[in-house]
């Protein structure tokens, strides 16, 4: 409930401030109205412009806000001084892997959760945070655990967080601009509408919206599932490739255990699950498959 909660208020105070932001601007550049209903008409620069603001707004915000989310949505610990020796060699193996990997060192968490994960998220290469869940800590070898937090060093190293927000305010607004036009050619033309928008605008935009948007996430997917690959190729760079295979290994034992991660962290995961719709809508790739790209990399540098 308290998830829910979050959620609700967060995304409710997104869509305020776009709306003032989106106000500012169109009053700023006299962008005027998006549609002209009486001439049967849409202003294609204002109506971009109106989607660019809320399909980037939202994922910058989200982006700005993520470590804050992150916490709150998985009561995420900080490690501020180390209590214990795990909690040590926790802090001093990530702030190891960050100075190899040229970033600023990430805060460190840990949270409850009897699952095997770990996920970093984060505004900026600098100022991120890696967060590691119990279960990771009671089930895997240190060794394996090394291989997991350089898999999540290198997507902040990477710069995996922005690159995929950039990637999804692009579609975001891509998805809000078509649907909009498909709303209104709808609505003046089938249902007649000279007024203004009416009900069939608003139908058909969130009808557009969810088709546009499931296409539209296939784009969003396969680039997760590439910096997956890259990710687990930066661990094994960073702890070693036969910890990164053995850390996937270990993760495949426990492949079928329900994950209790909030669904907007998931995708921030060290792996996902099998999508509901097929591959497409997958974030992660098979662990088999990252595990093989692991082994064929391993035989190429051989072979060199």
């Amino acid at each position: 409930m308290k998830r829910i909660g979050l959620f609700l208020l967060t995304n409710l105070a997104v869509i305020v401030v776009l709306m003032i932001v989106w106000f500012v601007i169109s009053s700023v550049f006299g962008l005027g109205r998006t549609m002209d209903y009486q001439a049967g008409t849409i202003n294609l620069t204002s109506t971009l412009v109106l989607a660019a603001v809320f399909g980037f707004g939202g994922s910058l915000i989200s982006l700005l806000m993520s470590k804050w989310i992150a916490k709150k949505s998985v009561g995420a610990q900080v490690i501020e001084q180390p209590s214990s020796e795990g909690e040590r060699w926790l802090v001093e193996t990530v702030q190891r892997q960050a100075r190899e990997a040229g970033i600023g060192m990430p805060e460190v968490a840990i949270y409850d959760s009897p699952e095997i994960n770990a996920f970093a998220t984060g505004a900026s290469r600098n100022k991120a945070l890696v967060a590691v869940s119990t279960g990771l800590l009671s089930n895997m070898t240190r060794d394996e655990a090394e291989a997991v937090l350089g898999h999540e060093v290198g997507h902040i190293a990477n710069g995996d967080m922005i690159t995929l927000t950039l990637i999804q305010g692009v579609v975001n607004t891509f998805v809000i601009f078509f649907a909009r036009i498909v709303g209104f050619f709808v609505d003046r033309m089938i249902f007649k509408n000279e007024e203004g928008p009416g009900i069939g605008f608003f139908v058909t935009t969130i009808v557009a919206e969810i088709i546009f948007g499931i296409l539209a996430s296939t784009i969003v997917m396969w680039f997760s599932r590439q910096r997956e690959f890259r990710a687990d190729d930066a661990g094994a760079r960073l702890a070693g490739r036969e910890k990164m295979i053995a850390a996937l290994e270990r993760l495949k034992l426990n492949y079928d255990r329900p994950s209790d991660m909030p669904a907007q962290m998931q995708a921030f995961g060290i792996f996902g699950r099998g999508g509901k719709f097929g591959r497409l809508f997958m974030s992660h790739p098979p662990l088999d498959e990252r595990i093989a790209a692991l082994r064929a990399a391993k035989g190429q540098a051989q072979v060199a």
